[in-house]
Parts: C-alpha cells; structure tokens; sequence
C-alpha cells in the first residue's frame, strides 16, 4: 500500500461556533450555513445561545426542502407557491431540481413553480391548514467552483452573514470553507497531482477514505433521501472518471478508460473530518463458501455471491465460466429447449441489484417451462463484491463506485484484451445465437447529485431524480416499426401490476414537477426510448431500468418481481413473433 495522503482537516461547525463566540458579536445578528444534520446545527446554536450569541444555523445543503421541512412534518403547511432562481452558469431548472421532492410532499395540487427573478433566494407564497398565509424568502448559498478539468461551476457552499457587531469589522456576508468541500479538494488534488505514467490500469485500487459528519436524513416519499456522505462519494467517483478520461485523451464519458477500481470510502464521524488516499493491490478474492439459495420471491435485499451463484446451479445446462480481473468466477448456464434462444443476464452493472435476483427468478421459470436460453445473472462480481462491502456500511446509498469492474470500465464497452468478465457473455452468444438479449438494469431510487460540481450528476442529468421503471430497446437498422410494436404490446403486459402503475405514477408525478417533461414516450404509463444501434451483437437488446439503488424489504421484492416479468414477458412475446413468422429477421 502507498499513502497518498493522510490528512485531518477541523469541523467547519466546530470553526463557525468558535469564531462566533468572540465577545464583539453578542447582539448582532448572525446566520450561518452549513453541511450538517438538524441536531448538529441546532446543538451548535445551543452553544453559541450560552455565550450570548444568537444565530441561525441552516444547511447549504438543499437549504429551501430544510427550511420547510419542519412545517410540513408538523401536518400544517398544504399549499407552496414557489419561485425559484435562475442564475448564469447553472442550468434553468437546477434550483428546482434542488427543491425536489416538496412538490411530492405537498397535499395534491399543493404545489406550483416558476422561474423568479432573484439569482440568490427562493421565494414561496405558503398555505397553512389554519388559515395563515405567509411569503418567506429562502437564501441559497452558492460559490463558483473549478471541477478538475478546470471548468466553472456554481455550487452550494457554506456561508456566514454577521450584521450589527459592536466592531463593524465583524460584520461579513461571505462563502466560507467547508470540511465537505476542503476534503473532496484535498482528495483530488493528491490524485491529479501524482504522475501515472501511461499504461493502463494505473493501479489496482484507488481508495479515497473520509471520515465526516454531514447531512444523512430519509424524506418521506417513496425511498428518497439526503446526503452528504452519499454525495461526497460520487463527486468523488465521477470527477476521478472525468479526470482519468481527459488524462488519457478519451472523450468525457468514455466508458473503455481502465484507469483500475476507484473506491470512494465515506463514513460518518462527530469531530474532525479525516481524508486519506491510497493505493493498494488487489485482496485476493475469497473462495465462495458453500451457501443455499434464498426462496427467491421473498428475497429482501441483495444477496451475497455465493447465494446467487448457489441459485444458479440449480438450474441444469451447460456451464459458462469466466474469470474477473480480481479473480472471481463469472458463472452462467446455457440451457437447450424449445422456441428461439435469448440470453438473459443481470449485475452488468454491480450495484443495480434488482436485476440480479429478478434474472434468476426468471431463468428458473423460463427452465421450467422448458425454454431455450443463456443465463449469466452476475456479469461483474467484482464489482457486486465490493457493492456488498459498501452496503455493510451505508445500505441505502447508490455506490456507483461498485457500478464498473475491477478495471475500472463498463464490460460491455470492452473491446480489446484481456476480456475477463466479458468472455462469459460472448460464450452464450455464439453457443446460443440468440437474437433477444434481455439485459436487466437499475439506476437511482432517490435523488442523485454532485452538489461540489454544480448539484446536477453532469452527463447523468436525465437521470437524477427517479422516475419509474421504464425501458430502452436497442434494435439494429430496419426493424424498428418491429421494435416499437414489441414495447407496446410489452408495456401493456407489465401495465397490469397495480403496485408498478402506483410507483411509476408517483415517481413520474415528482419528477415533472421538479425537472420538466420526461423527454420519452409514455406507453401504458411506463417510459419507453427506441435506440438504434447497429453495432451491438444482438438485433435486438432490451434494456429494464428499475429505481432500484439501494432499497428493501418490500421495495426490492417488487423491484425483482418487476425485473422477473418483464424478462419472462419480452421472452414470450419475441418466441411467439418468430414461431408465428412475425420476426423480420432470419434466424440462423
């Protein structure tokens, strides 16, 4: 192992509260704000109150959903009349992105939007259940930033404003540093700063430890949350992508870079804020312990490899075998039946869960009935390894450090050798020649930002608030009236479960509130996107995205149920077309 870095950097609430104590600011006004929960925020305005000074602490993160979030628990607040601001070098619709999921929050109709006038505060016209009416205006710190590439960006920022100190010189109205923001600074530039010379991968494992306090508080709509640690893990991730990619001369959002496995590792902590950066080998993989398959339809969460893997071997056929860069089986299974052969496979990227016990799920039925197909239900247990580790710790973040492989890319993008993990899916290619790849996917159940890099996940816009299950179906040329049939005649079967047609609703509901039309067609209420893509090895490659990083319980039970039939569904209705002679394309 090299340290790369090793460094503690104070509590910026812990700065903040000796600073204010000075013996000049009692009676002035003083308002902070800061990356920290409600009880730190508040134990720190108790502090300050026994010296003599009152002040205000609100959160820099998300600061409108905090400041009505007290309101809105106690059952009072009914109707939010909101303006919003509109600032230069952030996107239109980013501070009402920011205020997501109030309108989810809000009785029905209890919310309406425009763009304000102001750059720097919200304004909202609210309703009371009493009667009361009351017009607040809501201040949104922000600072320009440069990413690692040197771009600007408008981000949140904690901020002090002292007025009315008996020595004026105390009197400021200013961004302050945040430990949140010194540590992701600290962290980057260790890593931008080293020379990594040109042979990919350029490490094994790159692993950014922080230990922080911050905001870490579920929202009580649907499976939405906010946190900083979360967020600070995916600043982290994505801006070391973006990093790598420019490093290398690849274009931004290159999903071939191999710089090797980053792993932002973000835990909590009450005092001050510890960075370290290193690199290490890899661990060797562990052997697979003997385990049982869990009984599938009850499954809560996702299950370790060893489970997955034991449910796949009860299913009979030919073996597939790869080995991952770190050393783990990629296993799958080729079964001979009748009707045409599809391949089916999950985990192609780790922490999108669902798709792994819903492939599994749906492999068994699909052995049952006696169909033909090829099954590789974890396509990257390198990544799923280290999503088992991450989820020990913080089960209901996204992870997206777990989303690639231990090189460092997205598997299906690779296209020159070693192909590790990739070998498994060519293999039940060309021993199936099947023509349908079901490919079973997840992305965010909540709200996903970069709130270090402008809020919005820069290239994942369309995708930070969730929005349902929905579908993308990539189809070589000429067969795309065939392509969309199948969708409508797919999405009228999944349309048949009330519990996807209340999810899909309530999801898509909040995030045309809070980001505009969707941007896909809708069929029977369920987003669908039609891609032509000639290049890919199938005619045809259905893509489920379930809201499924990182939930429970019931909530996943749902998701892999979903994931289950849409694969058995697809697989029904592309049989039929062929042995009616519906499938325009001649099979080998």
């Amino acid at each position: 192992m090299t340290i790369l870095l090793d460094l503690e950097i104070p509590r910026t609430l812990d700065l903040l509260v000796e600073r204010l104590s000075a013996p000049g600011l009692k009676g002035s006004a003083v308002e902070a704000w800061v990356f920290e929960n409600a009880e730190s925020r508040a134990a720190a305005e108790d502090a300050l109150s026994a010296l003599g000074v009152s002040a205000r602490i609100g959160s820099a993160y998300k600061p409108l959903l905090h400041a009505l979030l007290p309101a809105i628990e106690a059952g009072g607040l009914e109707v939010v009349t909101l303006r919003y601001p509109v600032c230069a070098g952030a996107a239109e619709r980013r501070f009402l992105a920011e205020a997501y999921p109030l309108a989810a929050l809000l009785p029905e109709g209890g919310f309406t939007a425009q763009a304000g006038t102001s750059t720097t505060f919200y304004e909202a016209d609210l309703r009371y259940a009493d009667g009361r009416a009351e017009t607040r205006r809501i201040f949104v710190p922000n600072v320009t930033r440069r990413d690692a590439l040197g771009r600007e960006t408008l981000s949140p920022c904690a901020w002090l404003r002292i007025s009315g100190a008996s020595h004026p010189e105390l009197d400021c109205d200013e961004p302050v540093g945040s430990d949140l923001a010194l540590a992701y600074d600290a962290a980057m530039s260790a890593v931008t700063g080293r020379d990594w010379g040109k042979s990919e991968p350029f490490f094994a494992r790159l692993r950014i430890e922080v230990w922080i306090g911050g905001v870490e508080r579920p929202l009580p709509f649907m499976h939405e949350r906010m946190s900083t640690r979360e967020a600070l893990h995916e600043d982290l991730y994505f801006s070391l992508l973006e990093w790598f990619q420019h490093l290398t001369g690849r274009p931004e959002g290159d999903r071939t870079l191999r710089p090797g496995q980053i792993i932002p590792d973000i835990r909590p902590a009450d005092g001050p804020t510890r960075v370290r950066v290193s690199v290490e080998p890899h661990e060797p993989a562990a052997a697979l312990v003997a385990a049982r398959a869990p009984t599938w339809d009850r499954c809560e969460a996702a299950p370790p490899l060893a489970e997955a893997y034991a449910g796949l071997a009860e299913i009979a056929g030919a073996p597939i075998l790869a080995t991952s860069r770190q050393g783990r089986e990629v296993r799958g299974v080729v079964v001979e039946g009748s009707g045409p052969p599809v391949l089916l496979t999950g985990g192609q990227h780790a922490n999108e869960t669902s798709g792994v016990v819903g492939a599994l799920r749906a492999g068994a039925a699909l052995a049952s009935a006696g169909a033909a197909f090829a099954l590789i239900a974890v396509e990257n247990p390198d990544g799923y390894a280290l999503h088992q580790s991450f989820i020990a710790e913080s089960p209901e973040h996204m992870h997206h450090a777990a989303r690639y492989t231990a090189l460092g890319d997205d598997l299906e993008y690779r296209t020159t050798p070693p192909l590790y993990e990739q070998e498994a899916r060519n293999a039940a290619l060309a021993q199936t020649g099947a023509q349908l790849h079901i490919n079973l996917h997840g992305y965010p159940a909540h709200e996903w930002t970069r709130p270090l890099n402008g809020y919005l996940p820069r290239g994942f816009d369309a995708w930070a608030l969730p929005k349902g299950f929905f579908l993308i179906l990539r189809h070589h040329a000429g067969i795309e009236t065939y392509a969309r049939a199948l969708l409508e005649r797919l999405t009228a079967q999944l349309a048949r479960d009330p519990d996807l047609v209340a999810l899909n609703r309530a999801q898509i509901a909040a995030y045309e509130a809070h980001a505009g039309p969707i941007g896909f067609p809708i069929l029977n209420g369920i987003a669908c996107a039609l891609v032509e893509r000639p290049a890919q090895p199938t005619p045809l490659q259905l893509i489920t995205e379930y809201p499924d990083e990182t939930i429970h319980g019931d909530a996943f039970k749902l998701a892999h149920r979903v994931q289950m039939n849409a694969a058995l569904f697809a697989r029904a209705i592309f049989a039929g077309d062929v042995e009616a002679g519906r499938w325009p394309v001649a099979i080998a």
